[in-house]
């Protein structure tokens, strides 16, 4: 069947809800024929731009389905999406909100089960033919047809994301996804949540076939009047967990590289691995069974709701402008710095938001450097086959560079990433100006410094912001966007705008030193120091707080960032927010010993064989040499979780402050800031729910203590203490609603 019938049939199909009253909403789910023999299921949910499955139709399903009982003359049927961009990007999350037990959430499995098992118990050959995301519950249906096309698109993604919200699949996909692919892909896609491009998909064994776009239906179709097919692991398959012995092995290693990962702290994956295996060895039916049981307990979870809240979040703020004015347009970007945060700029500038960017640098090393990075990066995607040869080629073509503004004139907004010195930026703004045109925009990527202070020398100040990037800027979600008084509505739109476009998820804060994320990493980082000194080991703090929740500890992180790094940063936040930014005097010692982190080789840790000289199993290790230098007898006094909590504490104080003083301007933004930007325990869902969680007036109780014992730093904000006085939280919309 060819293309042009499917849109023949579109024109003549008659929806299974046609014969219903006018006032019920139109299916989702509509039916045609052709005269092959073959049924064509359009998915199309009214009125949105994405597919998502939702608990209403439940009803729409359960009709197509009785429709198609009734059919003797079919041969098979093609499942393919009415939208031009998506198949089904999961299932709406809205409706686990709505869930008030467990058992009302395993309901809802259980009919999505129950309706994909009698789909995939049809007679005839039904086809999957994706086009774009299918996802969560698209994944889910498409398992249960007999068979699944995909285009080779870019937009194309498959996977079974629910891990990432602190779920399961909960509509079979646990089930059939190992018999499918064999156990050991399977816990690889599902316990991580990642999502598969087409061929990736199509080497994996999750669809049959990955074809260009404009052949898809046409493939599908053909594939559709085939008989159904009986599937067979590979033998790869088998011997990683098709039999008993594999299955042991495969579930041992993922347990524990899991425990690794997670240590502990996200009850959903030990709940999938759980869930699988039972399957396997007691049967499908158990398995299900299982499946929508732990989906419902998972639902409930604290853990869940605070991933989902995230979600929430990060999509409402998708939607958002950051100002009330219409961003310019841009056309292209200049980089002022051709260093690592530069070339990281650049990069995602010219390759993820697709402008030409002119890179400026005293040096044509720097130039070369910035090009090299961007090359290094587009090479790793090539060698993945994510790009081909020609499309790096295209991308090397967006950037261009010198060591004059020659062609600044040009340029639409200007990222400045150079050296954190107030001079320099000045000169920065000076000569931005005299270059290019009076509407360009000045964006500083400073991670201290005020932004009305590098402002004070621009001609034009209302083009001046800052766009703080955190490294590496490839990799980190996270950018502030910092406004000045002065700063225009249309240049902070702009930005936020332009940061979209790069990939990254924008949070607007106020000008204070340090910005938001900075400001309150840095008493956490200071408390980490004072414990240090009073005798802690580097590795029980460390240990401490990846028990904790956070991707590193935070020792680790400071030789990451770089010791110079904050021994240029600390100063600054003394002198403008006060002696409780005064951490202990370590890193003079430290640099005067050279160790400035993992750059030169020795921070806290040593790291010998830096770069190609690495082997591969070479861990780092602490240098015990740090503690003589300071004058430490390491010994272990202080359990983890005191530890951690210690450190916290003051990021949570620090964090009601900046909320007070309107440095966030909510909760939510100051939630995702802190996850995405210094990796807070997302299943803690950011400060704030964490404070929610707790109880302000037991934060309040904590701080109290710890300033008895530690000193007047850990005094709690006036806003925490008033909050707590008068039984506040800092989400009451989700509180009224419990």
């Amino acid at each position: 069947m060819h293309t042009q019938q499917v849109e023949k049939n579109r024109a003549e199909s008659v929806s299974v809800s046609a014969s219903q009253a006018v006032s019920v909403p139109p299916s989702a789910f509509t039916l045609s024929y052709s005269d092959n023999g073959l049924a064509w299921l359009c998915i199309d949910v009214p009125n949105e731009s994405m597919n998502t499955l939702q608990s209403v139709f439940a009803e729409q399903v359960s009709a197509v389905l009785a429709e198609l009982a009734q059919r003797t003359d079919l041969q098979g049927m093609v499942v393919y999406s009415g939208k031009d961009d998506n198949f089904i990007a999961g299932a709406d999350i809205h409706m686990l909100a709505d869930c008030q037990s467990a058992e009302e959430a395993q309901a809802l499995a259980t009919k999505g089960q129950q309706l994909f098992a009698a789909l995939e118990a049809l007679p005839f050959h039904t086809v999957a033919a994706i086009h774009g995301p299918c996802l969560g519950g698209g994944l889910e249906l498409a398992l249960a047809c007999h068979s699944r096309v995909c285009t080779e698109a870019t937009i194309t993604r498959l996977g079974l994301p629910e891990v990432q919200l602190g779920l399961l699949p909960g509509s079979g996909g646990t089930q059939r996804l190992p018999r499918l692919i064999g156990v050991a892909g399977a816990l690889d896609m599902i316990l991580t949540g990642k999502a598969l491009r087409g061929k990736k998909a199509r080497a994996l064994g999750v669809v049959d076939e990955c074809v260009p776009q404009s052949i898809l239906l046409d493939v599908a179709a053909k594939r559709a009047l085939t008989p159904k097919p009986t599937r067979h692991l590979s033998w790869s398959a088998r011997a990683m967990g098709g039999n008993a012995l594999g299955r042991s092995v495969v579930f041992d290693q993922a347990a524990k590289k899991t425990q690794a990962k997670t240590r502990g702290n996200y009850p959903a994956t030990d709940a999938i691995l759980t869930v699988i295996k039972t399957g396997l060895e007691q049967g499908m039916d158990k398995g299900l069974a299982l499946e929508a049981k732990r989906f419902g307990e998972l639902v409930m979870s604290p853990e869940s709701a605070a991933l989902r809240s995230i979600f929430f979040a990060t999509t409402a703020m998708k939607k958002e402008r950051g100002a009330n004015d219409e961003p310019m347009a841009i056309q292209r970007i200049g980089v002022l710095g051709g260093g690592l945060m530069g070339g990281g700029i650049s990069h995602v500038s010219a390759a993820k938001a697709g402008y030409q960017v002119q890179i400026k640098d005293i040096s044509n090393d720097g130039i070369l450097n910035a090009m090299a990075y961007h090359y290094g990066l587009l090479e790793k995607q090539r060698q993945r086959k994510i790009l081909r040869n020609t499309q790096v080629q295209q991308q090397m073509l967006r950037l261009s560079g010198g060591t004059t503004y020659r062609g600044f004139e040009k340029v639409d907004v200007v990222i400045e990433a150079v050296f954190e010195d107030l001079t320099l930026k000045h000169q920065m703004v000076k000569e931005v100006e005299a270059h290019a045109k009076p509407e360009t925009i000045f964006a500083t990527n400073t991670s201290s410094l005020p932004i009305h202070q590098i402002a004070e020398v621009a001609a034009r100040p209302d083009n001046v912001i800052g766009l703080h990037y955190f490294s590496p800027v490839e990799k980190m979600p996270l950018v502030e966007v910092i406004p000045h008084q002065g700063t225009s509505e249309s240049t902070i739109a702009t930005v936020v705008k332009l940061a979209k476009q790069q990939g990254k998820t924008p949070i607007v804060v106020g000008d204070s030193a340090g910005f938001y994320v900075n400001r309150i990493l840095a008493p956490y980082m200071n408390e980490a120091a004072y414990l240090l000194l009073s005798g802690e080991p580097i590795e029980h703090l460390d240990n401490a707080l990846l028990d904790f929740g956070f991707p590193v500890g935070p020792i680790t992180l400071l030789d990451e960032v770089g010791i110079d790094i904050g021994a240029k940063i600390m100063p600054i936040l003394v002198q403008e927010l006060g002696e409780r930014f005064q951490g202990p005097d370590v890193f003079d010692v430290l640099l005067n010993d050279g160790r400035k982190g993992r750059k030169s080789g020795k921070g806290f840790y040593r790291y010998a064989g830096q770069g190609r000289h690495k082997k591969a199993d070479e861990k780092k290790q602490v240098d015990k040499r740090v503690y003589k230098l300071l004058g430490i007898r390491p010994e272990r006094n202080v359990d983890g979780h005191t530890l951690a909590m210690r450190c916290t504490l003051m990021m949570l104080n620090e964090a009601a402050r900046c909320l007070d003083e309107g440095v966030v301007q909510s909760a939510r933004d100051g939630d995702v800031g802190a996850i995405f930007g210094i990796g807070f325990p997302p299943f803690l869902g950011g400060p704030f729910r964490y404070m929610d969680q707790l109880g302000v007036a037991s934060v309040v109780a904590q701080l109290y203590q710890h300033a008895d014992l530690y000193g007047e730093r850990f005094l709690p904000c006036e806003r925490l203490v008033a909050m707590a006085q008068a039984g506040q939280v800092f989400y009451p919309a989700e509180a009224e609603s419990q």
